[in-house]
């Protein structure tokens, strides 16, 4: 090798060690400005009920807890759909809002996600969730009026059983809220980039994500030994605001409980996701669309397309909140769900 270019080589590995350094300060830095922030007492992922075991069409058992509240002030039932790569405990927040309200509400895994079993390759698509989804519907709220609330991938299954099953907009699902969701035209790489390693770069395609899917369990490996990094990166694609330490290591944890090999069996779903079309139905009953301007893997022009092709549809967007809003911005979440359970209710006894 000629000098010149063993001086450029030394130079490209100058700049790359630099780099390095740089990103590690700056790792670090965040991190510790994450541990500095004001704490919350909440225990998240603490609210249970008695599980009980639904089987979907094709064997998969899905963990399913509903909260029967004592004395019930409202005839609906909500049922929530929670996010890729999270669980049920996502809802905490809407869940003691019910609880409160003495409103009968039910939460399930996905599957091969939480506590629910692992769907085979074929079957883990939105079409498959939706379909999970009936039959949650037949077996726990067999009857009476019924809201669906779904996060992200929760609110595309939602918006999969809706297309399958326009009849029963109107009929048994009176309500629907949609938060931090949309239902086409997504970009997956920009949910993905939260739940690979840091040393996993360029551009994700699906053949990439095929090949990391045969290579899972050192995938796996890799995110378990970055924890640091993959907190900040948590903190920086699930939440717009400095929220507490306990939110960000809370999500985190889902995040990474969620095996590699599930993330890649979901992935070519989302980049195919094109019912736009079928949410119009959803101008029949009350809907509320929710999403944090400052949201970086389902951006606010997604809830915006939802709230325009929805009519009479409510439009909240939470000024700086990211993908989490349902935990960054309980407050504001839970009040406009509050609206929508009562709005549903009202048009069930009217």
């Amino acid at each position: 090798m000629t000098l010149a270019r063993r001086l450029a080589a030394a130079g490209v590995a100058g700049v790359a060690g630099l780099a390095a350094a740089g990103l590690a300060v700056g790792v670090t830095q965040r991190r510790r400005s994450i541990g500095r922030r004001d704490p919350d007492s909440t225990v998240l992922g603490s609210l249970r009920s008695p599980p009980t075991t639904v089987v979907a069409d094709d064997g998969v058992p899905l963990h399913v807890e509903v909260d029967e509240p004592a004395e019930p002030t409202s005839p609906v039932t909500v049922v929530f759909c929670h996010g890729y790569a999270l669980n049920l405990d996502c809802w905490h927040f809407q869940r003691a809002a019910c609880r409160e309200a003495g409103i009968r509400a039910v939460f399930y895994d996905q599957r091969s996600h939480g506590r629910s079993g692992r769907s085979s390759r074929e079957n883990a698509t939105i079409d498959h969730l939706a379909l999970d989804l009936v039959r949650i519907l037949d077996e726990i709220v067999p009857d009476g009026p019924v809201v669906l609330v779904g996060h992200s991938m929760g609110g595309m299954t939602v918006v999969g059983l809706v297309e399958a099953h326009p009849e029963l907009v109107g009929d048994r699902i009176v309500g629907v809220g949609l938060i931090a969701t949309t239902a086409g035209g997504l970009d997956p790489s920009r949910i993905l980039f939260p739940l690979i390693p840091a040393r996993i770069g360029g551009e994700l395609t699906d053949g990439a994500i095929r090949t990391l899917a045969r290579r899972h369990r050192t995938v796996d490996g890799l995110r378990r030994a970055g924890r640091s990094l993959a907190t900040v990166v948590t903190d920086l694609f699930a939440f717009g605001d400095a929220v507490p330490a306990s939110y960000v290591r809370f999500v985190d944890d889902m995040l990474s409980a969620t095996p590699f090999e599930v993330v890649a069996e979901f992935f070519p779903s989302f980049r195919g996701l094109d019912k736009f079309d079928a949410v119009e139905v959803l101008g029949r009953v009350p809907a509320s669309i929710v999403c944090g301007t400052s949201d970086r893997l389902t951006s606010i022009g997604h809830s915006r397309k939802l709230h325009d092709r929805i009519a009479g549809s409510r439009l909240l967007e939470c000024e700086g909140a990211g993908h989490l809003v349902l935990l960054e911005r309980h407050h504001e979440v839970d009040a406009e769900l509050s609206r929508l359970y009562a709005a549903a209710a009202a048009g069930v006894v009217r």
